[in-house]
């Protein structure tokens, strides 16, 4: 559950933000998850990127909890929890949003639909059939055996 403290942290940090400190937080979720050893061979930064994402997000980090938004930082502090990590998860989920609505990016997301199986997809999702019922006898006629 989100507190009243978390949600004006969260909309401090959504208003203290431009769109290129979210890319830059963008950027070091991916080169961090990019570290996966499932992964791993699908990102590649030198050591150079890597310091200079860290460098950039620990700025912004500092900025953002020690400055920008300082007064709701500590009321977030005080209540103890997990508030800050939320905070900043609406954050992220923010610049997400952000970057998906980049054309290419929705294009590539979108990459997987040519190997959908569009018909066992639309059977597994249509309407169950409904059991039919069969008309009373008219008047005269035989039952069915």
């Amino acid at each position: 559950m989100t507190t009243p403290a978390v949600a004006a942290l969260s909309a401090c940090l959504a208003d203290n933000t431009t769109g290129k400190d979210r890319k830059d937080l963008a950027r070091w979720v991916f080169v961090g998850m990019g570290a996966h050893p499932d992964i791993k061979r699908l990102a590649s930064a030198s050591d150079a990127d890597l310091t200079d994402i860290d460098r950039t997000m620990g700025q912004l980090m500092t900025r953002l909890m020690a400055e920008s938004c300082l007064k709701q930082t500590r009321e977030v502090t005080r209540e103890g929890g997990n508030g800050i990590e939320t905070a900043f998860g609406q954050l992220g989920e923010l610049a997400m949003q952000e970057l998906t609505n980049n054309p290419a990016v929705g294009q590539r997301m979108a990459g997987f639909l040519k190997h959908v199986d569009l018909m066992r997809l639309g059977a597994a999702l249509a309407p169950a059939a409904t059991t039919t019922v069969a008309p009373a006898p008219l008047p005269g006629a035989s039952a069915p055996r």
